[in-house]
This record gives C-alpha cells, sequence and structure tokens, in this order.
C-alpha cells in the first residue's frame, strides 16, 4: 500500500491578515486525515501543481524547508509502521509522526479509563451512579492485576489473547477470594472497553471472541409459606425490630427492592383501575414503570405509616436493615439468613408463583428490565412447584 502526502491552503478560513492555513492530507488505504501544518501564507503565493510556497511570501525557503520536513517525517512514520509487519491504518501514521502512540499500541487500562470517563457523564440520564461503581470497580481490579501478573501499569491491546482472561480469573479467585457470579460480571464488564476498542478500529477483532463463562449455581433462597407465617405472627417487645419485621413482610407481599422501600412516599400510592390501591414508581436500577397491586397483608402494614411525611417509612440504612433481620431470623428460629433481597424471593416465589402467577406476570412485578431475568433467576422454582403438585396427585391416588 502507497502512502499518498498533499499539501493544500484552506481558503475558505483566512485569518484577519488575510493568510490561510497550509493543510497536509496524506492518504492511505482509501483513506485520507488531514492536519494543520502551522504554516500560514497568503494564497496567491502558494504553488498547488508544485507543492511550493513562492516568492515574495516572507520567509518562504524558510516555509518551504519545513513542509518537506514534513514529508520527510511522515514518510519515517509509514517506513517504521511497515517495519514492524503489523496491520496500521492512516491515523496509525498520523500518530506515529506526532510521537505518540499508535492504535493498537494503547493499552487495555487506558481503553477501560476511557469508557469510564465516557460512562460517568451518562450518570442521571442513561445510567444509575451504582452502575458507573461497578464498572470503576471492575477498572481497579483489571488495573491491580496487570501490576500484579505483568509487573507494569499498562498491558497492550495488541498483545491480548484469551489466557489473560484465564489468568485473570485465577487471579480473582486466588488472589481477591471472589466468586463465581462476581467473577463472571467483572469480565463482562471489562469486555465492554474491549468490544469498543475493536469498533474504534484500536484491535483488529475481539481477543476474548472464544470467551465462555463458566457456569454457576443459581441458588434461589426465600422463605416457604411455612417460614413466612412463622415470621408473621411473631410478636417482637423490641421497637426497632418490630419496625424491620414489618418492612421485611411489607416486600415479600410488594416484591419492593430496598432502594425503593425506602424512596416510598405518598404519592406512589395511587387507586388503580380496579378501585384497589398500587404503588406506581420507577425502579432505580432498570427506570422501567414498577405497578404493583397491594396485597391486604401489605396494606395493613402500610397503613401503620402513611401519614403526610415525604417519606411513607422511616429511614433505615441497609447495613443495619440486614443487620436486624439476622437477629429477627435467629429469635423466630428460621434457619436462613434473612436479607433484603430475600422478600423480594420470597414474593416471587412463596407468594406469586407458588399460587400460580405466571411468569411474565411476575416479571412485570418484579420491574425487570426483560423476561429472561426472571426465567433464569425462577425457572428452577416453578419446576419445584410443579414436583409438588405431582407428588399431591400421587399421594391423593
Amino acid at each position: 500500500m502507497k502512502l499518498n502526502i498533499l499539501f493544500n491552503i484552506n481558503k475558505r478560513k483566512a485569518n484577519r491578515k488575510g493568510l490561510c492555513a497550509i493543510m497536509c492530507r496524506i492518504t492511505y488505504n482509501k483513506i485520507r486525515r488531514v492536519f494543520s501544518t502551522g504554516l500560514f501564507i497568503n494564497p496567491k503565493h502558494w504553488s498547488r501543481k508544485q507543492q511550493y510556497v513562492e516568492p515574495p511570501e516572507p520567509d518562504a525557503e524558510l516555509k518551504n524547508t519545513q513542509l518537506s520536513l514534513i514529508k520527510t517525517k511522515l514518510s519515517q512514520a509509514f517506513l517504521m509502521l511497515q517495519v514492524k509487519e503489523e496491520s496500521f491504518t492512516v491515523e496509525d501514521i498520523y500518530l506515529q509522526y506526532k510521537g505518540e502512540k499508535t492504535q493498537k499500541e494503547q493499552g487495555a487500562v487506558e481503553a477501560f479509563k476511557r469508557y469510564l470517563e465516557s460512562l460517568k457523564k451518562l450518570i442521571g440520564i442513561d445510567i444509575q451512579r451504582a452502575t458507573w461503581i461497578k464498572f470503576d470497580y471492575a477498572y481497579k481490579h483489571v488495573k491491580d492485576f496487570i501490576k500484579h501478573k505483568h509487573k507494569r501499569n499498562d498491558f497492550p491491546l495488541n498483545k491480548l489473547k484469551l489466557q489473560f482472561l484465564a489468568d485473570f480469573e485465577y487471579y480473582l479467585k486466588t488472589e481477591k477470594g471472589l466468586g463465581q457470579a462476581t467473577i463472571n460480571k467483572m469480565i463482562q464488564r471489562f469486555r465492554k472497553p474491549i468490544r469498543i476498542a475493536v469498533a474504534e478500529g484500536h484491535l483488529d477483532k475481539d481477543p476474548f471472541m472464544l470467551y465462555k463463562a463458566k457456569r454457576t449455581k443459581n441458588s434461589i433462597v426465600f422463605l416457604s409459606p411455612e417460614e413466612l407465617k412463622k415470621l408473621e405472627v411473631h410478636e417482637f417487645s423490641q421497637p426497632r425490630l418490630k419496625f424491620v419485621k414489618n418492612l421485611f413482610v411489607f416486600c415479600c407481599y410488594t416484591g419492593l427492592p430496598y432502594r425503593e422501600l425506602m424512596d416510598l412516599e405518598p404519592k406512589h400510592i395511587v387507586i388503580g383501575f380496579d378501585g384497589n390501591r398500587w404503588i406506581k414508581m420507577n425502579r432505580k436500577k432498570t427506570s422501567k414503570a414498577l405497578s404493583v397491586p397491594l396485597l391486604p397483608k401489605a396494606e395493613a402494614i402500610l397503613d401503620k405509616y402513611l401519614s403526610d411525611e415525604n417519606h411513607v417509612f422511616p429511614r433505615i440504612s441497609n447495613q443495619k436493615y440486614n443487620s436486624y433481620l439476622k437477629e429477627i431470623g435467629a429469635i423466630v428460629g428460621i434457619d436462613k439468613k434473612l436479607t433484603t433481597h430475600m422478600a423480594r424471593r420470597t414474593f416471587a416465589s412463596t407468594v406469586l408463583l407458588y399460587n400460580d402467577v405466571p411468569m411474565e406476570i411476575v416479571s412485570e412485578l418484579l420491574g425487570h428490565s426483560n423476561m429472561k431475568i426472571t426465567q433464569d433467576s425462577y425457572g428452577k422454582v416453578v419446576q419445584r412447584r410443579i414436583s409438588l403438585e405431582m407428588e399431591r396427585l400421587k399421594g391423593g391416588g
């Protein structure tokens, strides 16, 4: 492939003195890159055919020497890239000429950092801050891994191979003690800027194209109807435990995540088309509209706290909430680790799926962004329900 170098003047943009910039256009593989040489001349003193600054232009000889030097440096940059025997673009020629890293010499950490910066601008527009924090968390682990394994601050994009992910996965397991599900998410987030690097031409192809995430066992833990009943009837003498129990049971009958539970305001309680009260609000995580009809047990708890205050329930941190739930579980005698998310799972499983509510309605009530999330998480619950019904039929027979 041949490199074509052409100088020209930009007559459309003359400065106050009537001088025009001399532009350089390089063409390689039918792709052009135009940049300014930093030189200005009277347009009458330019010979396009000769590619030459003519007298009586002041310092004409010096300007011609500078143009010749630019041409030489571009040719040298082109030669340097050819010697490497790797594919390159017209942008790489320009970067090499400027003394900067070519696109493929850029690193994985650099690419991830650039992606993080662009993602940060979307907070509050397309994404929540929590999403950005998760990507930032993955970025820090990638950075630490490269330092640990390769004893350097970055790793060249063009040197990335499938083995890099295998080593990264091993590092996250052995050095960081992370579980497989968390590792899968970490790698998924790291692959995003790599795919963008491919799209932008920094890489010829995705080095991780053949990567397959290791499967994890999704064990959905929720309260059985008996355990839920046991919790509901238990009376706590301590106000803090009584309050947290009410919050938990309310979520068991509404499926509200912790964030939405704390953000619930009186304005979110509306009369629906059926004349009954509904919770209508947007999920912070997915920005999807959440519409949940209030079941009698949820209504009874709601009426205890509903007032003219900004929020329905008094504020409590997620950490304290989970800590008190642990205490509640021990007192009631439930041999399961009670968490804020378990109430949501109990709503989906014990309250809905165990009462023959279709999966698509469960997905809608949970505010999932798509049906697959619900199926992947609660498919086994449906199978378990079918198994119990079959056992009941056998017993009846």
